[in-house]
């Protein structure tokens, strides 16, 4: 029997979560150590390199509205939208306040982690050897508006997390195109955290 939407979004974990702990391994593997949900004067980010001033938060693609892989629910529309931009505007906040304290922020898209995991530890790894991290832009989803009534044409409206780019707005099909996670062998519990 098929789980109900309350149901399945009970069963989301807000720590601990697969990209989270691959991402740990990885950068573990790197001989890094870090702290997890380390305090910071923006709250916890997943990763937090206290001495340094370096945080680091993996973002899902649905809660924080990637651009590629974000897909608006049909069904309480009105909630889902509030959330949406309640979590864009809680991620601007915590960059600003962060950055403005003299942090390096990190912010990973979990579909980074499974499709490129190298390739993200490998640039945090350099980026906190040299000591700063090259601010590139994030882009989030953080409202969607229905063009037609069969709801299968939306306006996105697209925000830069650091401000530094004014907003712009997309027009398209809706699609539901989910990012497509590998198959991974399940995770061996680990202490190494």
């Amino acid at each position: 029997m098929a789980l109900t939407r309350s149901e399945q979004m009970a069963r989301i974990r807000g720590t601990n979560t697969e990209p989270e702990l691959l991402l740990r391994r990885a950068l573990w593997q790197r001989g890094l150590r870090y702290r997890v949900g380390g305090k910071t004067p923006a709250g916890r980010p997943d990763l937090v390199f206290a001495s340094r001033k370096i945080a680091i938060f993996i973002d899902g693609c649905f809660w924080h509205g990637c651009p590629d892989h974000y897909v608006r629910p049909r069904s309480r529309t009105e909630f889902w939208a509030a959330k949406l931009e309640e979590n864009t505007s809680r991620d601007a906040r915590q960059v600003a306040t962060l950055e403005a304290d003299g942090w390096l922020v990190f912010r990973v898209w979990e579909h980074e982690v499974f499709e490129a995991l190298d390739d993200v530890a490998d640039g945090i790894v350099a980026a906190i050897a040299a000591g700063n991290a090259a601010a590139t832009a994030s882009w989030r989803v953080w409202k969607v508006e229905p063009l037609d009534e069969a709801g299968t044409l939306e306006r996105r409206h697209l925000r830069e997390l650091r401000g530094s780019s004014p907003d712009r707005e997309v027009e398209q099909a809706r699609h539901t195109r989910k990012w497509a996670r590998p198959k991974t062998a399940p995770l061996a519990p680990t202490t190494d955290t």
